[in-house]
């Protein structure tokens, strides 16, 4: 393809200058344009077109647009339909990460899969990066792409381009809510996936199209009704509710904890017509008075409060004997539900193959096998020093970002507002911090900090250093980990109830949840996992299996 330059024309956005589009370049010609306004809170609507001129006019007639007042073209020689699709695609993910401006965009409730194409990559890295800079040279956007990339709410913006399974999911979801949000019966959609599969991005993607047609007075089955997004989690509560800042029809309300909402439902203070729930293996399983809850269990209060619940599950990510839950749990749970059932398999985290991803499921399941001998672009790197590992993630973080240390639990940290600290061989960092609005691998000064499982279930990292902690230790007998839970500081974890209402066996459920913890934290990088064993022996087994020799 011959070089040549994006073009950007701007117009004032009224009819006269509307009525002067009638050059070759834009005569039914792919375009894509950003009209927008620079009131106190600005707002932008993006889209693309062959007809510019019939589509600002009709936009003109719109009483949410009209309060716009500057129209952006963006042309290019070369366009053609599916590449302006797809730029258009980028620019709102793009323009919500950058939080400048309220994008009055509704979702795509159909399929909008961007295929692939002629020429792709360049139109979406090459011209795309030439088209963001002309905007941030103009004042039009902020943040450099390299910077937006690796914020949480670009990864689960609603409008990621979305793969074919996912896509499949989130139709699926729409029209089992259109089905069943006047039924008598109450109605779950429970959707399985391990830890990077895209649980939470098609969670995103369709809650959002939900509230838009909540808000569509054409949307015969869904307009008006009022719908959450519940997630036990704190630091995705703030990522979802960044999210609703940049979007028109989902306000800060509509994301909850899930012990506020039952409690607010059962004080008439709200009602809930489609309930989601992200991460719903953080849910308690029992009552628990230390959190103001006093059900029986978090998922038969949602489903009880809700017409449709939408149900996201991982058995392998619970963490907390309070929240102990099993795929056999969730259908006893729905056994007088109409209940329908989709997994996601695809893992779209980790960027390597699936040596990498089988070589954690073994450790995960306590058996030490090589390290893979050729891994790609990804590094999985044995560390017996814990200084030289944070020296590494250091500089990683300096070239690509967002790469930080974390720890299994096994660190004293008590919510007094004191620091505490990981101390192992060369190395001390701040452990376990949360108070901050900004989630914690977001902010800068975290890089000299460790995080927990608390800090980072749910969210990726570029790379990944990981802090086995004093509870993973190795037994040289059976070849294999060996799991100390008396060794684990998550008092909060293991704390037993007279309340409880599920039987497990205590000591083996202890052990699942040290497990469960560690293949959360080995999971959070795209590129890389560094890892640094405190006891001994499993540095000695980590080093053999550095050098092949298990």
């Amino acid at each position: 393809m011959e070089e040549k330059n994006i073009e950007l024309s701007t117009y004032l956005f009224n009819k006269e200058d509307i009525s002067k589009l009638s050059s070759a370049k834009f005569n039914n010609y792919p375009v894509v344009y950003i009209l927008h306004n620079d009131k106190k809170k600005s707002s932008a609507y993006i889209g693309e077109t062959v007809q510019i001129r019939n589509r600002l006019n009709s936009h003109i007639k719109d009483p949410v647009k009209s309060n716009l007042n500057t129209a952006v073209i963006v042309s290019h020689e070369h366009f053609n339909q599916s590449a302006t699709y797809n730029i258009e695609t980028n620019l709102i993910n793009y323009f919500i990460a950058d939080q400048k401006y309220q994008i009055l965009n509704k979702s795509q409730i159909t399929s909008s899969v961007t295929h692939n194409y002629y020429d792709k990559p360049k139109y979406n890295h090459d011209i795309f990066k030439e088209l963001w800079e002309k905007l941030r040279a103009d004042k039009l956007v902020d943040g450099t792409l390299e910077y937006l990339q690796n914020k949480d709410i670009f990864k689960i913006s609603p409008y990621k381009e979305l793969s074919e399974p996912q896509i499949e999911l989130k139709e699926s979801i729409l029209e089992f809510c259109k089905k069943n949000i006047d039924s008598d019966k109450p109605a779950v959609y429970f959707i399985k996936g391990e830890a990077g599969t895209g649980k939470s991005v098609v969670l995103s993607s369709t809650f959002n199209a939900v509230q838009d047609l909540a808000n569509d007075k054409e949307s015969e089955r869904l307009y008006g009704s009022e719908n959450h997004l519940l997630v036990n989690h704190q630091e995705m509560i703030k990522t979802y509710e960044a999210i609703s800042e940049s979007l028109p029809n989902l306000k800060k309300k509509n994301f909850l904890k899930p012990t506020t909402f039952i409690n607010r439902v059962n004080d008439g203070k709200m009602k809930s017509d489609i309930t989601f729930v992200d991460e719903a293996h953080l849910l308690l399983s029992r009552e628990d008075a230390y959190n103001s809850y006093k059900g029986e269990n978090h998922l038969s209060d949602i489903i009880n409060s809700s017409k449709v619940s939408i149900i996201v599950f991982d058995e392998k990510q619970f963490l907390k004997l309070k929240s102990y839950w099993t795929e056999d749990l969730f259908k006893q749970i729905t056994k007088d539900a109409k209940v329908e059932t989709f997994e996601l398999t695809d893992q779209f985290r980790i960027q390597a193959d699936d040596s990498v991803v089988d070589w954690i499921d073994n450790f995960v399941d306590k058996k030490i096998t090589p390290i893979p001998s050729n891994t790609g672009d990804y590094e999985l790197k044995i560390f017996e020093n814990a200084g030289e590992m944070f020296k590494e993630i250091e500089q990683k973080d300096k070239k690509h970002t967002l790469s930080r240390i974390v720890a299994t639990f096994d660190y004293e940290h008590k919510k007094d507002g004191a620091d505490y600290y990981v101390e192992e061989i060369g190395f001390k960092g701040i452990w376990n911090t949360t108070n901050d609005k900004r989630t914690w691998a977001e902010r800068a000064e975290t890089i000299n900090e460790v995080g927990s499982i608390y800090t980072i279930q749910g969210f990726d990292l570029n790379y990944v250093g990981v802090i086995l902690g004093p509870s993973v230790s190795f037994n040289e007998e059976t070849g294999e980990l060996e799991i100390l839970t008396q060794n684990y500081k998550d008092t909060e974890a293991f704390r037993s109830s007279s309340k409880q209402t599920v039987e497990y066996n205590v000591g083996e459920t202890k052990e699942q949840i040290i497990l469960n913890s560690i293949n959360v934290l080995m999971k959070r990088g795209v590129k890389g996992l560094y890892i640094y064993a405190s006891d001994e022996k499993l540095r000695k087994a980590l080093d053999k299996a550095k050098r092949g020799e298990v």
